[in-house]
């Protein structure tokens, strides 16, 4: 008989391993493929997720939890070390990176249900931000969540998109993050902690007009 912790250790395992497939060969792949990747039985698959789309459901889940934790650590306990880490350790989160892509790319339900999903767990960053004192609280906090979330997702997504077509269709998203973290993170840290207007007319003459 199967011990609680060697069932939690096999349902990450393919947990994981589904993330990846998904990631690599989208969400048509079957479950038969993820389970060869996980090097367990179909059988195991199922047992632990019922069905293909309850295993989509876990990874949905572990993916927003991983980028979410990172970000909320980092809003409550920012420091130069924290910063330096995330930056050195982020082609760790290529496997996440891309199964948010296909997760975009899907469309319908499939990409609705991710990206709402993605503003919640934006307000809640924002939220810890702004408790711990690191954010300004915005004025609409609903509405700055929507927007950063479509920004980062779309931006990312733009960015992957015209880093395959550099190269040959494929994506080496390991190689694809380190490149995104080079070319903007300095210059969106900049927009995000001075600004970039130097006066609020427009901000001032749109609030006005609301």
């Amino acid at each position: 008989m199967r011990s609680a912790s060697e069932d939690l250790t096999t349902r990450a395992r393919i947990r994981d391993a589904a993330i990846t497939t998904f990631g690599e060969q989208g969400f048509g792949v079957g479950v038969r493929a993820i389970a060869a990747a996980a090097g367990v039985s179909p059988g195991l698959v199922n047992h632990h997720f019922g069905s293909k789309e309850g295993l989509r459901a876990a990874c949905d889940d572990h993916v927003r939890d991983v980028i979410r934790a990172a970000k909320v650590e980092f809003a409550q306990r920012p420091s130069p070390n924290g910063l330096l880490e995330q930056m050195a350790e982020i082609e760790e989160f290529a496997p996440h990176m891309a199964y948010m892509l296909r997760s975009f790319q899907s469309g319908g339900d499939l990409l609705t249900s991710f990206f709402e999903h993605m503003v919640e767990d934006v307000e809640q960053y924002l939220i810890a931000g702004v408790a711990a004192g690191t954010y300004r609280p915005p004025r609409d906090l609903k509405a700055t969540a929507r927007y950063i979330a479509t920004t980062n997702g779309g931006g990312m997504v733009m960015f992957l998109q015209l880093y395959a077509a550099q190269h040959e269709g494929r994506i080496d998203y390991r190689k694809a993050l380190r490149e995104y973290a080079d070319h903007m993170t300095l210059p969106a840290l900049e927009i995000y902690t001075n600004g970039l207007l130097t006066d609020s007319m427009a901000l001032d003459t749109l609030t006005r007009q609301r």
